[in-house]
């Protein structure tokens, strides 16, 4: 019970400045929105090429752009982390009795609303485009989006307790991101990747969740990559989540 009073206090106190600065939703819904208008109509010509998964360009690329949504959206956190150490936040919460591993979840649930709203914002978006997806289907991506959230921000606020500096913390988010989204089938579907680039994008978790995310916008629910994602995505924030939470008991031991 003293987990869940304390990670909603923690919860209460950032989804009060989340709701006090609405623009941060706007700005973390700005990249993909331009990917949806500015580089989606290229894949048109490409649905029909061996390779190519069917059901339409946009329902096989928003729900990439989610999955990306979830990660970027999340990766950026750490350094709203690093300014709270900078003016002794984090130092100040020593002599409290807040749970450590609350003051992991109630960052996280909090990062984890925000994404899920810019995920809402961009699925209404890109509607009048041609996306089609069923109530239950967003329930379950929005689910899959959430742990994609709670898994980077867990890494990030681990990584940003760790370096404590922006000049730090930026190189090590920006150089370890791009790899990961070039080899999980973001911005073009693995099926028209030569073989070693799948082998290579076999070991990136973030494939699956892309995988399973198209599964699901295209009326797939029953297909196994989606139970795959799900649970791959599920095992690796529990180890994240554990990770996080030992950065932050000794940040304020």
């Amino acid at each position: 019970m003293k987990l869940i009073r304390d990670t909603w206090l923690v919860f209460g106190r950032y989804f009060g400045l989340f709701i006090h600065n609405p623009l941060w939703v706007a700005v973390g819904v700005l990249q993909p929105v331009l990917y949806l208008v500015l580089f989606a109509p290229l894949l048109k010509p490409l649905q029909n090429m061996p390779g190519f998964p069917r059901g339409g360009a946009y329902n096989v690329f928003v729900p990439a752009l989610l999955v990306q949504l979830g990660m970027f959206g999340a990766a950026g956190v750490g350094f709203s982390l690093i300014s709270e150490l900078r003016f002794g936040v984090i130092e100040r919460l020593r002599v409290t009795p807040v749970s450590r591993v609350a003051l992991l979840f109630g960052r996280a649930l909090r990062d984890m609303l925000s994404i899920a709203v810019q995920s809402l914002i961009l699925i209404l978006i890109a509607l009048p485009f041609g996306l089609s997806i069923n109530p239950i289907g967003i329930i379950v991506v929005l689910g899959l989006i959430g742990l994609i959230g709670l898994l980077t921000a867990s890494i990030a606020y681990a990584v940003a307790l760790a370096v404590k500096s922006e000049d730090s913390y930026a190189p090590i988010v920006f150089t370890s991101t791009l790899p990961i989204l070039l080899t999980s089938g973001v911005l073009l579907p693995l099926g028209l990747a030569p073989q070693w680039l799948k082998n290579i994008a076999a070991f990136n978790p973030l494939s699956y969740a892309v995988d399973a995310a198209r599964a699901i916008f295209l009326a797939h629910l029953s297909d196994p990559s989606v139970l795959k994602g799900v649970v791959i995505l599920a095992v690796l924030s529990v180890v994240a989540v554990v990770i996080g939470a030992r950065q932050f008991g000794r940040a304020v031991a």
